[in-house]
């Protein structure tokens, strides 16, 4: 699992251990890291040209002992300085190590190899300062390889926003620890991709990290698998109240999702069922209402839904209930709250900000924020579905699950009646809310990347390259990087990423499997 912490949690852990240290011993390592990286991206070190974008903090400093490493590997290594003053102990040992200052910052980067963002770091709030602005965007068009020193600068470090103008990375190095604004968007989509880098501060972070992003052995560990004595009530019976005369399709999505998610069986109840048994005949189809279904350990409803009865029905059912799509419109706050069993909700970014009476653009904005607020405002577990897909619990102090699988081409109609239907499905077998959630985000976005990608994993521009998300930097380091579709991706349709989840679950199952 990776974890990401907040700044002020970084820091301390930080100052813990400078204080087990000799001075700047921990500044020196993560350069040390830093300046690996960079020759990794660089393949020959001898003769590259690098230019330093340097602030006047310790994220300057770090770009600086990173550049006199290079420098003494026959690097061309000129600074560029953005701040009201430089640090002195790196720009002596750059000075040193046969580096310079750049007496024309835009000639320097004209023909740099390679630029190194030194300028702000976790510390910075809004976007760049206008005077840095132009130089970035120089640094931008430079053809260079742009690497983010511990974090873009411009963006935030703890919410994953962007205020104005900000560094879009190529690669980040990061050290420590993950911050939150490099796992979210829009954040997330400026950091290309991400390297951690050890520095030691290990147990010295809080127990409780801020974000949480599962990998295959964690998933692996979540999900239901049948014994010998299991019967189809016993592996769970998920109940879907989805589709209508106009949207019959959805219905049948989401029964297709619900199948491939490990309960036993599935139960249909809407006016759908002739499409519904036409696709996928072992289903038990009812035509309503949902009291009169039968035996159910979970419900969906929403999907296609359309002004449909049944929200309230199920809402007063005993069983948690996962709601999405056209049920999020009739739900009452205090209706949820009260339930006694547990609430999922799975809104994108659309339906999130009219449930919280904002505009959708504030939103996506601001992704964990609003997340957050939904969870507490309902008291349920919530799913907000998107570029970075999100799963905040109802409690205070628990983490963020942040989702590092998927692909761009998921934005297709029906794939999230597909996950609502998988994510259901897991409710129905036992998972608690926040663990069916982050299981089938995670299963969905890898069954996606399979059908798009005809099965070849491509790099994730969050983590690099691997279906587990593992890799390094240099997995995936082009201009503009962020999420990238697979080598050889193609479009896909929500009934492909259904059929690929089979394909997906043995992948996680299995601790690997990239093809």
């Amino acid at each position: 699992m990776r974890t990401a912490y907040r700044v002020q949690d970084v820091r301390a852990a930080e100052a813990a251990l400078m204080a087990r240290l000799p001075e700047g011993a921990l500044m020196r390592r993560a350069a040390a890291g830093l300046a690996a990286a960079c020759a990794g991206l660089l393949g020959r070190v001898y003769g590259a040209r690098v230019v330093l974008l340097v602030g006047s903090g310790d994220n300057g400093g770090d770009a600086l002992y990173a550049g006199a490493r290079l420098a003494r590997r026959g690097a061309g290594v000129s600074a560029v300085a953005l701040g009201g003053r430089v640090h002195e102990a790196g720009l002596a040992a750059l000075l040193a190590a046969g580096g310079r200052l750049a007496p024309d910052p835009y000639a320097a980067l004209a023909r740099a190899d390679l630029v190194l963002d030194g300028i702000t770091g976790i510390g910075g709030r809004g976007g760049l300062r206008p005077e840095a602005v132009p130089v970035v965007r120089a640094a931008r068009e430079s053809g260079a390889v742009v690497v983010a020193v511990d974090l873009p600068s411009g963006v935030d470090a703890d919410t994953g926003a962007v205020e104005g103008e900000a560094v879009r990375a190529d690669a980040t190095v990061t050290f420590g620890a993950y911050k939150p604004g490099l796992l979210v968007d829009p954040a997330r989509a400026y950091a290309g991709a991400v390297r951690l880098v050890d520095i030691g501060l290990g147990g010295l972070l809080p127990a409780a990290a801020e974000l949480e992003a599962l990998q295959h052995a964690d998933v692996a560990r979540l999900l239901p698998v049948p014994g010998a004595e299991s019967d189809k009530y016993r592996r769970g019976v998920v109940g879907v109240v989805a589709g209508s005369a106009r949207y019959p399709g959805a219905a049948v999505l989401a029964v297709a999702g619900a199948l491939r998610g490990g309960a036993g069986a599935v139960r249909y109840v809407g006016p759908a069922g002739g499409a519904v048994l036409a696709r996928y005949p072992e289903t038990l189809v009812h035509p309503g209402p949902p009291g009169g279904a039968g035996r159910v350990q979970a419900w969906v409803i929403g999907p296609g839904l359309g002004d449909t009865p049944g929200v309230d029905d199920v809402l007063a059912s005993d069983a948690p209930v996962l709601v999405d799509a056209d049920g999020l419109r009739l739900l009452d706050p205090a209706a949820v709250r009260a339930r006694p069993a547990p609430t999922l909700l799975t809104p994108h970014a659309g339906e999130a900000a009219a449930l919280l009476g904002t505009a959708r653009d504030e939103v996506e904005a601001r992704r964990l924020e609003a997340v957050r607020e939904l969870a507490g405002r309902y008291g349920a577990t919530v799913l907000l579905k998107g570029s970075t897909t999100l799963v905040a619990d109802p409690s205070p102090g628990v983490p963020v699950r942040v989702n590092p699988t998927g692909t761009p081409w998921l934005a297709t109609a029906g794939s999230g009646d597909v996950l609502s239907g998988l994510t259901g499905s897991l409710l129905a077998a036992g998972l608690a809310a926040r663990d069916a959630a982050s299981a089938g985000a995670y299963l969905h976005g890898l069954a996606a990347r399979r059908a798009a990608a005809r099965g070849v994993y491509g790099a994730d521009g969050a983590y690099g390259a691997g279906a587990d998300g593992s890799g390094a930097v240099g997995a995936h380091v082009a201009h503009g990087a962020g999420p990238a579709p697979a080598a050889g991706a193609a479009p896909l349709t929500a009934h492909e990423v259904a059929e690929a989840l089979p394909g997906a679950w043995r992948d996680v199952q299995g601790g690997g499997g990239r093809g």
